[in-house]
């Protein structure tokens, strides 16, 4: 939490309403915190957390219910996970935390029935929103989800309130979860607290492609084991994945 704090209130400067110097909500007692650890000094370099179905029925809803109607996924519910407040911390970004984080999801989630793995990737809007409008028009060109999967935004961001500049490139993480079959459920959603323009994605195990599936349950295994991660970066010691 207090990583998240750094992260999200230290850099991208959200206003968030937890006491300072930790990020906590009503969903944190109720979720799976997934944690890398740096041995060498003890420090959590990596955070994601995870709300499971039966903890999801617990306190009445997602997260992600307070972004978006999601009539149409109701019927996912009882197999689908939501992924939350991802962040790596800064001086450890070149990708190998993150790949341990998601390699322990995928071993987290292979003790389950989980399915679906539904989460938002937020876009700052520094700019008022212009790059995240015309990144939802390349992606909605390609990856939309059909009509059954439809999610509406809360508080819409005005796509057509900004002129359409043609070639938006997309995050890392986006990347990563549309390189995996992860398809984009409707508009984003305008993040006031976060300045951030939140995308719905969702992802259905059984249409993980199949060079992910190799690295995502390979990795896990690995992962699994402690002391047998991969290294983050030479002479930085062994991370451990915690949850």
């Amino acid at each position: 939490m207090r990583l998240r704090w750094q992260v999200f209130a230290g850099e991208l400067g959200a206003a968030l309403g937890s006491p300072a110097g930790v990020d906590r909500d009503v969903f944190d007692p109720y979720c799976e915190h997934l944690v890398v650890i740096d041995r060498n000094g003890g420090d959590v370099i990596g955070t994601y957390r995870l709300l499971m179905p039966g903890a999801a029925r617990r306190i009445g809803c997602l997260y992600s219910d307070g972004e978006f109607w999601l009539t149409r996924l109701d019927a996912l519910r009882p197999k689908m996970v939501e992924l939350g407040r991802s962040c790596v911390r800064a001086d450890h970004r070149s990708g190998g935390v993150m790949m341990l984080l998601w390699s322990g999801l995928g071993a987290l989630l292979a003790r389950s029935e989980i399915r679906y793995l539904i989460g938002c990737v937020s876009v700052p809007m520094a700019d008022g929103g212009g790059f995240a409008a015309n990144l939802y028009r390349e992606l909605a060109a390609s990856h939309l989800a059909d009509d059954t999967l439809r999610v509406w935004p809360r508080e819409r961001l005005e796509v057509e309130r900004h002129p359409h500049v043609a070639g938006a490139v997309a995050p890392p993480l986006v990347k990563g979860y549309l390189r995996a079959g992860a398809c984009l459920l409707g508009e984003p959603h305008v993040d006031a607290q976060f300045n951030c323009a939140d995308f719905p994605m969702m992802l259905d195990l059984t249409g993980l492609k199949a060079r992910y599936q190799r690295r995502f349950v390979g990795q896990a295994r690995k992962a699994a084991t402690v002391g047998k991660a991969p290294r983050e970066s030479p002479g930085r010691g062994l991370p451990q994945i915690v949850w």
